[in-house]
C-alpha cells in the first residue's frame, strides 16, 4: 500500500511510523521508491513524502476481511488512517498414508488397496485435485476416485488406490510415489511397497 505523509507544521520533524495489525502479521514500511525497512523518516517543513507499507499475513490465515491501521506521529502531533485487506486465501494440500502410514504390501501379478489420505491444510478450498502415481516399470495403479472434485480448507478424504505389480516382480522391498495436484498446489508422498510372490511359480505333472 502506498500512502503520503504531510509535514504542515512550521519546522522540520523526524516522523515516527507505527502500524497496528491483527496478530501474527508482520508489517514494515520503505520509502516509496526505495527498499530499505524505516520505523521514522525526516520531513521538511510544509513538505510530504511518499511511503509504502508492505503487509505480510501468515499462512495460517482464514480468508476474510482484515484491517491494518498506520500512524504517524512527531512531536506530539499525530495522524492514523486505517487499511482494509481482502485476503482470499489458498489451498495447502497434504497426502500420506492411513495412520500417516507410508508402507504396503503386495503380491506379484494380484492387486492390493492402498489407503490415501488427502487434507486440505489451507485456507480456501482445493479444487479439481488430481491424483497420480509414479510405479516401476510394468505395474499398475488405479484410483477409485482419480478426481477430487473440492476439499475445503481442514477437510480430509480418503481415496483408496489399486496396486497391482508386475507378474515378474522379485520379492523385496520397492517405491511407488503418489501424488496430489489442484493448480499450482501439490503433495506427495512416497510408500514402501513390500512385495511377495507365489510358492506355486512352476508346474508339475504325472507320466504314465
Amino acid at each position: 500500500y502506498s500512502f503520503p505523509v504531510k509535514n504542515d507544521g512550521g519546522k522540520n520533524l523526524a516522523v515516527s511510523l507505527n502500524a497496528e495489525a491483527p496478530q501474527n502479521f508482520q508489517a514494515s514500511f520503505t520509502e516509496g521508491y526505495g527498499s530499505q525497512e524505516i520505523n521514522s523518516i525526516p520531513i521538511d517543513a510544509g513538505q510530504s513524502k511518499d511511503l509504502k507499507i508492505k503487509v505480510q499475513p501468515p499462512a495460517d490465515v482464514p480468508a476474510g476481511s482484515y484491517q491494518v491501521k498506520v500512524a504517524a506521529a512527531a512531536e506530539g502531533a499525530d495522524a492514523a488512517m486505517p487499511l482494509a485487506m481482502q485476503i482470499t486465501g489458498q489451498p495447502h494440500l497434504r497426502l500420506s498414508g492411513k495412520g500417516d502410514r507410508l508402507s504396503a504390501e503386495a503380491q506379484a501379478d494380484k492387486p492390493s488397496q492402498v489407503d490415501l489420505v488427502l487434507t486440505n491444510d489451507g485456507s480456501a478450498p482445493a479444487q479439481g485435485i488430481e491424483l497420480s502415481a509414479s510405479p516401476p516399470s510394468d505395474w499398475q495403479v488405479t484410483f477409485d476416485s482419480k478426481t477430487v472434485d473440492q476439499l475445503a480448507p481442514g477437510e480430509t478424504k480418503t481415496v483408496v488406490a489399486t496396486l497391482t505389480p508386475s507378474a515378474k516382480a522379485l520379492a523385496g522391498d520397492y517405491m511407488t510415489t503418489f501424488r496430489a495436484a489442484a493448480g499450482g498446489e501439490s503433495s506427495s508422498a512416497d510408500f514402501r511397497v513390500a512385495v511377495t510372490t507365489s510358492t506355486l511359480r512352476g508346474g508339475f505333472g504325472i507320466a504314465l
